[in-house]
């Protein structure tokens, strides 16, 4: 079993030591209940503050970084750190994916800025990654990334089994169900964290078995959080029959007609799609 740790707290914006005191706590009481990773809603060190400036986002080597790297090592837990982080000219909207041996395993940026808004101003990331945590494949979408379909199932071809969402955002329920949606067509289990509050919260995981082998249709959905409360939520995969659903059905990379997916990767914008700021 992978049991994964979902953070639904809002982080103080530009108060770094107070949410990274908030995150070590979270760290005590998630490695006291056996979890194997603690997820955090997106840019949780530096809070979701935009616009952000490069002077005002954190250093990969920031001391407070190493910080929760010497916590996970002494509580023998993983996390998804989330802040914003010194690009090169610009922040960047990141998280570090450390072990429990307090290792950062990759540090992936946000490739979906939202550049319609104050994101603009955020260095995009340039690919997708996927690392191995005690076994796992995982990998990382953030917030926006979730919007478009190509994020997980680039994930998926790189081998991801898991997505974790650092999320930060409202109208949650349209984006809930798109989740279930990557998880049941790519076959990988997915996990959100968004912060609590109205019209927010609703931290989620689904399972990527959608049907059991007689092809009855099962829920997918193994955790819902409401709105509002504040607090940890635990999620667990059963990786062992995610693994052995994966071998069998006919998803993710089976059957794909990949020949007729050239437009996938055009970059023309045609009508109605085109909107300021583009490039």
């Amino acid at each position: 079993m992978f049991k994964v740790a979902i953070l639904q707290k809002r982080a103080i914006h530009v108060q770094i030591d107070e949410n990274i005191e908030s995150i070590i706590m979270a760290m005590k009481e998630t490695s006291e209940n056996h979890a194997d990773i603690l997820l955090l809603p997106e840019c949780f060190v530096t809070g979701y503050d935009l616009p952000m400036t490069y002077e005002k986002s954190i250093a990969d080597d920031d001391i407070r970084v190493t910080k929760i790297c010497e916590n996970a090592e002494k509580y023998k837990i993983g996390v998804v750190l989330t802040a914003f982080t010194k690009g090169h000219k610009q922040p960047q909207n990141s998280a570090f994916v450390i072990d429990k041996s307090g290792k950062i395993l990759m540090k992936y940026s946000k490739v979906h800025t939202c550049d319609f808004a104050d994101e603009r101003n955020v260095e995009p990331g340039k690919e997708f990654k996927v690392c191995d945590f005690e076994g796992i494949q995982l990998g990382i979408m953030i917030c926006y990334d979730r919007e478009y379909p190509e994020s997980a199932r680039i994930l998926m071809l790189k081998g991801a089994e898991v997505i974790l969402v650092p999320n930060d955002c409202c109208s949650m329920q349209p984006r809930i169900r798109a989740l279930s949606t990557r998880a049941y067509e790519n076959m990988v289990a997915v996990a959100m964290a968004n912060p609590n509050g109205d019209n927010a919260g609703c931290s989620c995981a689904f399972s990527p078995i959608c049907w059991d082998r007689n092809g009855k249709c099962v829920d997918n959905t193994v955790l819902q959080a409401d709105d509002n409360t504040e607090g940890i939520f635990y999620t667990e995969f059963d990786m062992e029959a995610i693994r052995e659903y994966r071998n069998r059905e006919m998803l993710g990379n089976t059957f794909r007609k990949v020949e007729a997916y050239g437009q996938l990767v055009s970059k023309e914008i045609k009508s109605p799609f085109i909107r300021d700021g583009q490039n």
